[in-house]
């Protein structure tokens, strides 16, 4: 296989996806992850730096873990697990392909942050697929995209990965977006964005760039672990005091937490 002498893996992709290859690329490293190919386009990633389709359906709650078991016994081929969730009524064909793409991307995103590492191709394994999958140029034109905006807005992605936010002192003027609120109630100066990533359900680009966003405006601030490795502290989060841009003091603490929004019961609509 000409793919297989490649010098890299947007090469070897690249090489795969002229040959129409139909499989699974495994990669060490770290993060590493496993690449799923069907006629050379990704159409899923499985990264330990990012979560899947799977983990954003079910952690933000789109779709409950009784109709999702449901869907799985019922088609047992997870290659047609998605046009079983479509039939159910569960996720709109659009949005379920949105999800899946954007699942993709995040996730090549993630291996790029971390050491590359050898490897390995193997037969398909069934998973639930973007369709029709992505191109590998487009994945990698769009992970250098977003490096390189991170770095011009903080610096580093693989750094900003392992700094761990704590509280600012910001004063939330105004109502405060469901976004930033639920990443905000996750900053407890133990989790890292990854860790925030996986607790929401949501891409680790995005809360990268919330988390920037949100730095800026002074809701929190960068701190290294004191404690290497433990489990992340679920203790409630109250909001602190901002210091305004000119460099005048903080003003005092607001002590109550910030405002939680409703269970959002039936609503079909992603987050």
């Amino acid at each position: 296989m000409r793919a297989s002498a490649a010098r890299n893996l947007p090469a070897l992709l690249l090489g795969l996806r002229e040959e129409g290859f139909s499989g699974t690329v495994r990669v060490t490293g770290t993060p590493g992850g496993t690449l799923h190919l069907r006629d050379g386009l990704v159409g899923a990633i499985e990264t330990p730096g990012a979560p899947t389709t799977t983990s954003t359906l079910l952690t933000s709650g789109r779709i409950g873990d009784e109709d999702w078991l449901a869907a799985c016994a019922a088609q047992r081929d997870a290659d047609l697990l998605g046009e079983r969730l479509i039939a159910d009524g569960l996720v709109g064909a659009a949005e379920l392909e949105i999800i899946c793409t954007a699942a993709v991307f995040d996730a090549a995103f993630a291996m790029s942050l971390g050491a590359p590492g050898s490897w390995e191709l193997s037969d398909p394994e069934p998973t639930l697929l973007a369709r029709p999958g992505v191109e590998p140029r487009q994945l990698t034109d769009e992970t250098t995209r977003r490096i390189a905006l991170l770095i011009r807005l903080w610096g580093p992605p693989g750094e900003l990965t392992r700094v761990r936010p704590v509280p600012g002192m910001g004063v939330v003027e105004g109502p405060l977006s469901g976004r930033h609120e639920d990443v905000l109630n996750q900053v407890n100066g133990r989790r890292t964005a990854r860790d925030i990533a996986f607790a929401l359900g949501r891409g680790l680009y995005a809360v990268m760039l919330d988390l920037i966003r949100m730095q800026t405006l002074g809701f929190l601030r960068w701190e290294t672990p004191t404690v290497p490795g433990g489990r992340p502290s679920t203790a409630p989060r109250v909001t602190p005091g901002r210091t305004p841009a000119t460099g005048s003091p903080p003003v005092p603490s607001r002590t109550e937490p910030l405002p939680r929004r409703m269970p959002r019961g039936g609503e079909k609509g992603g987050k």
